[in-house]
């Protein structure tokens, strides 16, 4: 077995293709080599601005031999079926193979192949990749035919340190062969230069200021950010993505810090981040230590594409800070224009805006979500109906002013920050802020109780609407979010244990759309969601499956709250000892109904006892609470009353024959099964846990 490099040099990848690019080539390389029998392994895929590359330790410099079979036509197909079989295998009539099969006698060809060299391989496969790369947009330069994300440079393919003979054919009489060459910076070192082996490829690269290796990229941004950033006792705002984005922009990255203008710091920080963030690529800083600890810093980090020297630091700072000043009073003015107004005076242009069509505009949508603002007051505590309802009708005002047309990210926080300067409560100014969360799974819930109000009233209205006009995800694809809403709603019952009747509130928010009722497939779609959630939260399939029983979005907290404290119940000996009893006592009854034809009843005659076991358990079953399960208390008191029937449904097992002689007894002992069975099918649906 030999290494295999493959790399392709271009002009600058987008950021957001690239690490999509890396990994496309190296399930493309492995697959092909895969299927030819090659036996590929330990691979490692590279990207950066100008170039993604795969390298492969392991690779066989030849197939095996192997036995090729391939099955024709029945022996009785016509005669040129048969023909055209024989000729695209290249083998006679009388070599062919007649074979019995379910479906009739066949014709097989089979021959053994000579396995080829991988030199002779590798053209046809890198062509066939290059030629159907999944690269989101593309396009042709030149004469091409074929397409690529940006023009080609170079195509580097080796085997064994030894260039492979061959070319891309772009079509259009333009082709690149294949060789061992790369180039360096293009500001640095320009030339050219040529490699033998992938570690070779990268050292160069590295000599000629270019870092292959993407994580060691980022690793090194992160490092010199942390290096800089503590001479001035500031630390860089955490943030992935654009460290993601910086990494794909740079090839030899140099951290230079700016300053911001004092005048553009009374901004409030999420419009100081953003403006930096979304039109610069800059990252913001927070004080490290200090009576300003955590307080946003007037300063800026950036990161250039160049070697790092004094004179050409100084350059790119001075430039930067004057690009920023710029831009921070592009954001000063529209902050001023649009606290000219109250937040109050935006409402009427939101008629305006169209919010789907066939769901009304996005005034339709405020109004609507006021309307339901009371009804969800009600079920969350220290949520005030009328500021829950003011709320409500100002959410959406923000989206009209020039901050947010700016910058669409900060939709919501500046509606908070317009509030607050015009003397609305500052409850609800949070809850404006709020009122888009959680926008993913790694965002908080709204913080206050009218945040929750809103948010749901949001996300309520937009899962009734779509749903109701057939908008529905389907498949993988779910253009407006849909799934990210049921989850959210969930979350937001999850973690503020709220119980919510979600039949009730989208009944409501059904007739404020003006629907004559609910469409019937937005329950099973929230309980498809709350079964995700679940398993996701760790709580096994087959619990999910027993407790996900009736009209569970009545009160998903509930459902959540079962799911659990029976997952983990049914982890511990007791637990499974129970499930054990279940089972039994299930299995038991089953078999006499399926006996008798007849139905049994869990009516019991105390008098009919022989035994103290039978006793004993009849006590434990009538002893569990008879109250139908409402709240978090019902299910914690159920579930420890069901501990309380391992011992007593052990012994009985341990000591009573169920099928007595005497029928009357028979009969009930099989009557005291079946209200175990249907005292714990109050809990959940036990037939279904597989354990």
């Amino acid at each position: 077995m030999a290494p295999l490099l493959l790399t392709i040099a271009c002009e600058e990848i987008p950021a957001r293709m690239q690490k999509n690019a890396g990994r496309d080539l190296e399930a493309a390389m492995m697959s092909a080599l895969r299927d030819a029998g090659l036996e590929p392994q330990n691979s490692q895929n590279y990207y950066g601005p100008r170039h993604i590359a795969v390298s492969i330790a392991d690779v066989l410099s030849q197939q095996p031999d192997r036995e090729i079979e391939k099955r024709g036509p029945r022996v009785d197909a016509p005669a040129k079926a048969i023909e055209g079989f024989c000729q695209s295998v290249g083998m006679t009539i009388e070599e062919l193979v007649q074979e019995e099969t379910p479906k009739g006698v066949f014709f097989f060809a089979r021959k053994s192949e000579k396995g080829q060299p991988i030199e002779s391989l590798l053209p046809e496969m890198v062509q066939t990749i290059l030629a159907n790369f999944p690269w989101p947009k593309s396009q042709r330069w030149g004469t091409s035919r074929k397409s690529w994300v940006r023009p080609m440079h170079h195509i580097g393919l080796l085997f064994d340190g030894k260039v492979v003979e061959g070319a891309f054919d772009l079509g259009g009489d333009m082709s690149i062969a294949f060789s061992n060459v790369a180039t360096g910076h293009p500001f640095h070192a320009p030339d050219s230069l040529t490699f033998n082996s992938a570690d070779e490829w990268a050292k160069k690269l590295e000599a000629q200021f270019v870092i292959v290796d993407a994580a060691s990229k980022a690793k090194m941004i992160e490092e010199e950010i942390k290096v800089k950033t503590a001479a001035y006792d500031i630390e860089a705002i955490h943030d992935a993505g654009l460290l993601g984005e910086v990494t794909g922009l740079v090839e030899w990255p140099n951290v230079i810090i700016g300053a911001i203008a004092d005048e553009f710091m009374t901004l409030p920080e999420e419009v100081l981040i953003t403006s930096m963030r979304v039109h610069q690529k800059y990252f913001a800083t927070r004080y490290a230590s200090g009576a300003q600890k955590g307080q946003i810093a007037p300063y800026f980090i950036t990161i250039a594409n160049r070697q790092s020297t004094p004179e050409t630091d100084a350059l790119i700072k001075n430039g930067n800070e004057r690009v920023l000043r710029a831009r921070l009073a592009d954001a000063a003015f529209f902050y001023d224009q649009d606290k000219a107004q109250s937040l109050e005076a935006y409402v009427p242009a939101l008629d305006n805006i169209t919010f789907y069509q066939g769901l009304g505009s996005v005034g339709d949508k405020a109004k609507r979500m006021a309307q339901l603002a009371p009804l969800l007051a009600s079920h969350i505590t220290g949520a005030d109906s009328g500021l829950a309802t003011q709320a409500a009708q100002l959410a959406k005002a923000d989206l009209v002013t020039d901050m947010v047309g700016e910058f669409p990210e900060l939709q919501g926080l500046m509606g908070g920050y317009y509030a607050r300067h015009h003397g609305i409560s500052d409850d609800v100014a949070v809850a404006i802020s709020d009122h888009y969360k959680p926008a993913g799974p790694s965002d908080s819930v709204p913080s206050s109780p009218i945040g929750l109000v809103v948010s749901l009233a949001d996300k309520i209205d937009t899962l009734v609407g779509f749903f109701g006009i057939g908008a529905k995800p389907t498949g993988s694809k779910d253009p407006f979010a849909l799934r990210r809403a049921a989850l959210a709603i969930l979350r937001m019952a999850d973690e503020c244990d709220l119980t919510l009747p979600l039949p009730e509130l989208f009944t409501a928010a059904a007739s404020a759309y003006g629907f004559d009722r609910v469409d019937d497939e937005l329950s099973d779609f929230v309980s498809d969601r709350l079964t995700v959630m679940l398993r996701d939260g760790g709580v096994a399939h087959d619990v999910v499956a027993a407790v996900m029983q009736g009209a569970i979005i009545d009160n998903p907290r509930l459902t959540m709250i079962k799911a659990r404290q029976l997952n983990e119940a049914l982890d511990g000996t007791a637990g499974q000892q129970l499930l054990a009893g279940f089972k039994r006592a299930n299995n038991i009854l089953a078999a006499e109904v399926k006996k008798t034809g007849m139905a049994i009843t869990a009516t019991v005659d105390e008098t009919a006892f022989v035994a103290e076991q039978e006793t004993a358990l009849y006590n434990a079953v009538t002893a569990l609470p008879q109250t139908i399960i409402k709240t978090k208390d019902d299910v914690e008191n159920m579930i420890a009353a069901l501990g309380a029937l391992v011992s007593p449904i052990n012994a009985f097992f341990d000591k009573i024959i169920v099928n007595d002689d005497d029928e009357t007894i028979r009969r009930n002992r099989l009557a005291l099964l079946q209200l175990i069975v249907s005292q714990m099918g109050h809990v959940a649906d036990f037939t279904k846990v597989e354990r």
